[in-house]
């Protein structure tokens, strides 16, 4: 559910127009629904309510620190993959205490910055991370709480750039690998302290069975490091739950939570989720401005003002996002791809897309662009990066001023004294 409305045949962002945004902030703009968003995390907080647990919405999905905000005013905890997330987190007034740090490829400097701000705990994701990880914390004379990534070997059902849970995916480690980690942690690293069992499987599924197998191979290791002496106080289900792009089913975050909380009954755990598209794609979309109309020998174009460096999902991942008129008149439907300016053949928005006719100046709204849209866009073409907007009842709130042609040489320097032939 999500509160992009049409009213009087005009599209609506809560109580405001998004003819009214972009005629404020030019396009292309995203443009998020503050309600959306508190909807969509409140339904993972009262899923869980009878069970201690822990929302740790993944900064991945959408970073703008007015999101993270909203989030953070609610007491949610966030889910981190570098340094930069961690800032951008502790900058919108998110409780370290409450973070959880995942990512193969850490950093000594990522996981001194994160140890000085004292995190929840990392999650590890291969024995060498997890020397490093001790090495830091001695030099620091820091003690780190950390909980290994488990890879459980379990097909999330998913497209193959999302899924993270097999064993050719570069997450995580084999669980008899991970027992051998645990163990020798506890024996010979004394500077890290072994916390919790992390297993994410992947992005965007749409059914609650692979996570429940998931979750059976983690609890035979929860058991067996318990039997170890190890206080294992959190189990990390990580993110992954779908949305509705186009035809999808997903479960409800209430459905998923009875299946969880009944195959974790009597563990004696915390439960941390990390949803990110779940809570926020849903909650935004990319507004774009019709350039040209072009009819090629076999197809027609509808070319726009956004293009792939603003939504790299469809010549990413194939992707679909629905796109809709924001002014719906009921124009004649044709048959088109929508793309962009980018010099690539693989710059597209959608392709061979029943939609409304429009006419340059009309706008579009591609919608279910609030997850991996802003934070997945590039300077490609230099082209600079669109403005970001969120609505809040009747009023909207410009969250990132559109990028300017100055800053895109920001931080570059020419090379004095050269001259040319």
């Amino acid at each position: 559910m999500h509160f992009f409305t049409y009213k009087n045949k005009n599209l609506f962002a809560e109580g405001v127009s998004i003819e009214k945004i972009a005629k404020k902030t030019g396009t292309p703009v995203y443009v998020y629904s503050h309600k959306t968003l508190m909807r969509h995390y409140a339904a993972f907080t009262s899923a869980f309510k009878t069970v201690p647990h822990l929302i740790c919405y993944s900064v991945k999905a959408n970073s703008n620190i007015a999101v993270l905000q909203t989030f953070a005013q609610e007491g949610g905890g966030f889910d981190i993959v570098s340094a930069g997330e961690l800032y951008r987190a502790l900058k919108a007034g998110a409780d370290a205490r409450k973070i959880v740090f995942s990512g193969v490829g850490k950093t000594t400097d990522e996981i001194e910055y994160a140890l000085k701000n004292k995190i929840l705990m990392f999650s590890v994701e291969s024995p060498q991370e997890l020397r490093a990880l001790d090495a830091t914390a001695k030099r620091l004379k820091k003690k780190a709480a950390f909980a290994i990534r488990v890879n459980p070997d379990v097909d999330p059902q998913t497209h193959p750039y999302i899924s993270t849970g097999l064993k050719k995916n570069k997450f995580g480690i084999e669980p008899v690998a991970a027992m051998k980690e645990y163990v020798y942690a506890k024996n010979n690293l004394k500077n890290i302290v072994p916390v919790g069992i992390d297993c994410h499987i992947g992005s965007q599924l749409t059914k609650i069975e692979p996570f429940i197998d998931a979750l059976a191979k983690t609890k035979k290791l929860l058991s067996s490091l318990r039997g170890q002496g190890l206080d294992i106080k959190y189990l990390d289900m990580g993110g992954g739950l779908g949305i509705t792009y186009d035809t999808e089913e997903p479960p409800h975050p209430s459905r998923y939570a009875e299946a969880v909380i009944e195959a974790t009954k009597g563990l004696g755990v915390t439960l941390i989720f990390e949803p990110g598209r779940a809570i926020a794609g849903n909650a935004g979309i990319l507004v774009t401005r019709v350039v040209y109309m072009k009819q090629g020998a076999e197809k027609n174009f509808v070319i726009v003002d956004a293009a792939m460096n603003d939504l790299a999902r469809p010549s990413l991942y194939g992707s679909y996002h629905a796109i809709r008129p924001v002014k719906d008149i009921g124009a004649s439907e044709i048959t088109a791809d929508v793309v962009g300016g980018i010099c690539e053949s693989g710059d597209f928005l959608a392709k061979d897309r029943i939609i409304p006719k429009p006419k340059p100046g009309d706008l579009m709204a591609v919608m279910s662009a609030g997850a991996y849209g802003f934070s997945m866009s590039s300077n490609y073409n230099s082209r600079p990066r669109a403005a970001e907007v969120m609505a809040d009842g009747n009023r909207f709130h410009v969250i990132r001023e559109r990028e300017k042609l100055s800053d895109l040489v920001r931080g570059e320097k020419l090379i004095k004294g050269r001259k040319g032939k």
